[in-house]
């Protein structure tokens, strides 16, 4: 606890520290809501950085002063004046300017303002949060539509590449010693069975059909905030993968959390299905913020970005239950294993309703 008191008080420059507890769900980095004494903003949220994920974590930094700062100017605008309240979380400096502290144990921190009167949930509980969701990706996508992407760094390297995540797949796969069980099997399965479409996005790219824009990285249900009042969508946050990219990636993944009503965490993953009126949901709310950047080709591509991300993060889950559990947080040992077989139950249930599907995406369009 000294530790976490010594870092909140470097980014408080008024008021005393009464209280530090942990906070959201996150899997990769450490976050903790901070109390203060004072009348003015009395809460922030503090984290550190998870270093072996993130190995550059100045250049996260830099794309989250970049991106705050191109949105606050947008929002500024008159032509983008909503009448909805929709914020971003702002960057706070230590005592002596810095927008991180590393600690005598090289720890990485920062501090953000914190979006109060707003909340998360980890599921989507209604069509009306689904559409909210929906329009959060397509705000945030669209308020960065004009903001060059090679002014952010690419801060990891392979996010989201899906035919490297199957290459570190079979290098871990080959070591000795891996697990047996008749979960591991369906996995190995699963994964050759699709190891030939995992290209998809990828290979549009490259043939020029897909462009790299601004994205978020990893817009999944709870992280957006909703206005505890209204219930509408206020802000979008967990920054630390803004990166340019394919917007498909995000709508892909935004589609594979909202349209899954057990959530990713369930333990009855035989039950998982996608929700298609939950996908219409999301796809619409997002359509009436995105509608005037997207091509014919965005539109070719939508259904395979709903079924390539919910693939790809399994593949992610599974490899790294092999590797022995050391990229994402887990509470057991098999905890990996479990968070891949809903992903890959739900990629099932995608596939199943492909037609469905695309017909909505066709209606929409």
């Amino acid at each position: 606890m000294n530790h976490l008191l010594a870092a909140a008080e470097q980014f408080t420059p008024q008021g005393r520290v009464l209280d530090i507890r942990a906070y959201g769900s996150g899997n990769v980095n450490d976050t903790f809501l901070v109390t203060l004494e004072t009348p003015g903003e009395p809460h922030f949220i503090l984290q550190r950085l998870n270093t072996r994920v993130f190995r550059q974590p100045e250049l996260v930094m830099g794309n989250l002063r970049t991106v705050s700062e191109h949105v606050q100017k947008r929002l500024a605008e008159a032509s983008l004046e909503t009448g909805r309240r929709w914020e971003m979380p702002r960057v706070l400096l230590t005592r002596d300017g810095r927008d991180h502290l590393l600690d005598p144990e090289g720890s990485f921190w920062r501090a953000l303002s914190f979006i109060d009167r707003a909340q998360t949930f980890d599921v989507i509980e209604n069509v009306a949060q689904a559409r909210e969701v929906g329009y959060a990706l397509g705000r945030f996508h669209q308020l960065l539509s004009d903001l060059p992407p090679d002014r952010l760094a690419d801060t990891l390297p392979g996010f989201h590449v899906t035919p490297g995540y199957l290459g570190h797949y079979d290098e871990v796969r080959a070591q000795p010693g891996a697990p047996s069980s008749p979960e591991v099997n369906y996995a190995l399965q699963f994964i050759e069975a699709r190891r030939a479409w995992a290209g998809v996005l990828e290979e549009a790219q490259a043939q020029g059909k897909l462009l790299l824009r601004p994205i978020h990285g990893d817009p999944k249900v709870n992280n957006v905030m909703l206005d505890t009042t209204s219930g509408e969508a206020v802000a979008l946050v967990d920054l630390d993968t803004v990166k340019p990219g394919l917007v498909h990636y995000d709508i892909g993944d935004c589609l594979r959390s909202g349209g899954n009503p057990l959530g990713e965490e369930t333990e009855q993953w035989e039950r998982v299905d996608f929700e298609p009126e939950l996908g219409r949901a999301i796809l619409n709310g997002y359509l009436a913020q995105a509608r005037d950047f997207l091509t014919g080709n965005d539109y070719a591509y939508l259904y395979d970005a709903i079924r390539l991300i919910a693939f790809e993060l399994g593949l992610r889950f599974f490899t790294d239950y092999l590797a022995g559990n050391v990229y994402f947080k887990a509470r057991h040992r098999e905890h990996n294993l479990a968070r891949a077989l809903v992903q890959f139950k739900l990629t099932e249930s995608v596939e199943s309703q492909a037609a469905a599907l695309r017909g909505i995406i066709r209606d929409l369009g």
